[in-house]
């Protein structure tokens, strides 16, 4: 049973439910109404701007029936309605303590070496032609930062099909795809035989590539097995080993620069840990090859700062913390490059040996997820 009344004159909206009060300003209801001519029905985007909004703005009054509180906005004489539920599912009314940094979604699962048992894999058909089996991958993805994609076929751009189920290629200097062969002369490191320590692709940017898709066309060289790290259990490790040295790699910038190529310049000055404003953990920027000059780390800091990198690079380092895998040939995978590390060991060049790669961002991989989990979530 719910119990609703105004105070302050009509400027605060109080519910009571379940024994706990919960409180709503006018001005934050007003800006929040689902009717059709504040919110467009087909869009879900705003019909009005704050400035819209009479700041004398008030409820003249109010009626419950059953779930659904009926407000009456002053001076715009506006009725608009509001299903309880949605009003708690959607409460501010709580007081932020001694903020935490370092934290993430409970929504996210962390893990090491031993991911084989959960990793996210699905057939390459499946992924393509059944959105169903498509939701549930997705889901997983979202939850481990990777995935795999499996028995799909040899041959080129098949990494485009992959893209297009969920977004779309994001274009750099490297092209709407990247070889990843051994050529001679290479601007970049990762077209040689030589291993990578793991790594986040393109922190120089801003903002970097999300999504990063490697897709396997041939592979018979001894060696290359590719690795996956979860920087954001390697960060909490890190925490819970020294907070002092998270908090350094939390709180500077490193700056990130790339300039291997004519007229190009690339260059982001970010931490290594980055917090949102709340604490929650939301990026890793690691990639020992991009990183230049540190001048942005204070004398007395700076001992500190290097020990925390260090620290940071054993951590993911250590064999339990990889998950190694050999991407066979049409086998894909896909990481979330704001949270999961990937490296390859280095191999022999008695083989042929033949990914291409493309970036993509994770707005589309979102989007499709909630459409695609509004289609299924209550039919399973």
């Amino acid at each position: 049973m719910h119990e609703c009344f105004l105070k302050d004159g009509g400027k605060i909206l109080v519910v009571k439910a379940n024994n706990k009060v919960t409180r709503f300003h006018s001005i934050w209801l007003r800006d929040n109404s689902r009717d059709e001519t504040t919110l467009s029905p087909q869009n879900q985007q705003k019909l009005i701007t704050l400035n819209d909004i009479p700041k004398s703005l008030k409820i003249s009054s109010l009626n419950l029936d059953g779930n659904e509180i009926e407000l009456v906005f002053q001076p715009e004489n506006k009725k608009v309605s509001f299903d309880v539920h949605w009003l708690l599912e959607n409460n501010y009314d709580y007081k932020l303590v001694n903020i935490k940094k370092g934290w993430v979604n409970d929504k996210i699962v962390l893990w090491d070496s031993d991911m084989s048992s959960t990793l996210p894999s699905i057939n390459f058909d499946k992924f393509i032609q059944s959105d169903f089996d498509l939701w549930k991958w997705l889901d997983k993805f979202l939850k481990y930062g990777f995935g795999k994609i499996i028995d799909g076929p040899e041959k080129q751009d098949t990494l485009f099909e992959i893209v297009k189920r969920f977004g779309y290629v994001r274009e750099t200097n490297y092209g709407r795809k990247f070889e990843v062969r051994s050529i001679k002369n290479p601007s970049n490191l990762a077209y040689t035989s030589k291993g990578l320590e793991a790594h986040t692709d393109n922190p120089y940017r801003d903002p970097v590539p999300s999504l990063q898709i490697l897709y396997s066309i041939e592979n018979s060289a001894t060696g290359g097995e590719s690795v996956v790290v979860d920087g954001f259990n390697a960060a909490l490790k890190l925490k819970d080993e020294n907070l002092e040295m998270f908090n350094v790699l939390s709180t500077y910038n490193v700056s990130f620069q790339f300039s291997g190529e004519e007229d190009l310049f690339l260059k982001a000055d970010k931490p290594m840990l980055e917090l949102a404003p709340n604490g929650e953990l939301k990026t890793i920027r690691f990639n020992n090859r991009s990183t230049i000059i540190k001048n942005n780390i204070p004398f007395d800091t700076m001992e500190l700062f290097y020990d925390a990198y260090r620290n940071f690079g054993e951590i993911m380092s250590d064999k339990s913390m990889q998950f190694c895998f050999s991407l066979q040939p049409g086998e894909c995978f896909i990481v979330d490059n704001t949270r999961v590390l990937h490296a390859r060991n280095e191999y022999m060049n008695d083989g042929n040996r033949w990914l291409q790669g493309c970036y993509s961002d994770k707005d589309g991989l979102l989007s499709k997820y909630e459409v695609l989990n509004l289609k299924y979530q209550n039919k399973c």
